[in-house]
């Protein structure tokens, strides 16, 4: 029986390893996201009992292809233990609420848009963005504070300064906040610099000056951070897999502390057997 379970499970491993079946999962994945699409557009009865026909054909894939994915686990809490996983079984078990019920369709419908995120899940390169830009978040949160310290100074000046010139942007430090942010994003902050240069003609400084650390310092900064990190899972995700340098540099150092704990039972075992040696020659010696 063991064997039997054995055999079983190594061939749920080569299901669930197969490109083949991995591009047929995206494929599904693709498919039923345009399926959803197409289900907000007006269109005759059939094609709307066509598209559920389709919706429950996927979800039975999806439940297949998770139970295959978890029967290919040596145990099961191992499947449970990768995040990504967790994600899939709770994408797929929230697609079988039926879309019968009335109070139930609008919840059914879009937890059935984050299908779509499932791919995520299943490209690699996908997840690697992904987890970089969740582990990103953390260290980008001191470049936004820093942004919110520059925003208030700035928006503070201003409506000291420009209040009386236009109150409807610079009444009040948030508002002026607000017409910083549309600054930042150069959404005609011309229009605002001119407005306010026609009574303060040195107020380009007060703008220039802003845009260089907004738009240029700390958007540079966020850019660094998101790419540290994302070097660095590229290079965890070679480790695992062993491929590329940082895969070479892992295999080599694997390998050499293998090479060296052997070398240090083989220099124990030397020094056993010249001890032993040393203790029968002494009494012939005698």
């Amino acid at each position: 029986m063991n064997a039997t379970a054995s055999d079983w499970r190594r061939y749920f491993v080569a299901i669930r390893s197969n490109k083949i079946f991995e591009m047929v999962v995206i494929a599904i994945i693709v498919f039923s996201a345009l399926a959803i699409g197409a289900s907000t557009y007006e269109m005759e009865p059939r094609w709307y009992a066509l598209l559920k026909i389709f919706d429950v054909a996927v979800t039975l894939f999806f439940l297949l292809e998770i139970l295959i994915r978890m029967v290919a686990e040596k145990r099961l809490r191992d499947f449970f233990r990768q995040g990504w996983n967790v994600f899939d079984f709770i994408i797929v078990t929230a697609s079988l609420i039926p879309m019968d019920e009335s109070e139930m369709v609008l919840l059914a419908r879009l937890l059935r848009i984050f299908r779509v995120l499932r791919l995520v899940s299943i490209i690699p390169e996908l997840r690697i963005l992904m987890n970089a830009l969740v582990l990103a978040i953390p260290r980008m949160g001191y470049v936004v504070l820093l942004m919110f310290i520059i925003f208030y100074i700035y928006g503070a000046v201003g409506s000291f300064l420009y209040e009386n010139i236009n109150p409807v942007l610079w009444r009040d430090i948030s508002i002026s906040m607000l017409t910083l942010f549309r600054v930042a994003t150069f959404e005609d902050w011309t229009d605002v610099m001119y407005e306010t240069m026609a009574v303060h003609p040195w107020s380009w400084i007060y703008y220039l000056s802003f845009i260089f650390l907004t738009a240029f310092v700390f958007l540079n900064m966020m850019i660094g951070v998101v790419l540290d990190v994302m070097q660095t899972e590229h290079e965890k995700y070679n480790r695992e897999q062993g491929t590329g340098e940082a895969g070479e540099v892992h295999w080599i150092k694997h390998h050499t502390e293998e090479i060296e704990q052997r070398l240090i039972r083989m220099e124990a075992m030397m020094q056993t057997l010249l001890t032993q040696n040393d203790g029968k020659s002494t009494p012939k010696d005698e």
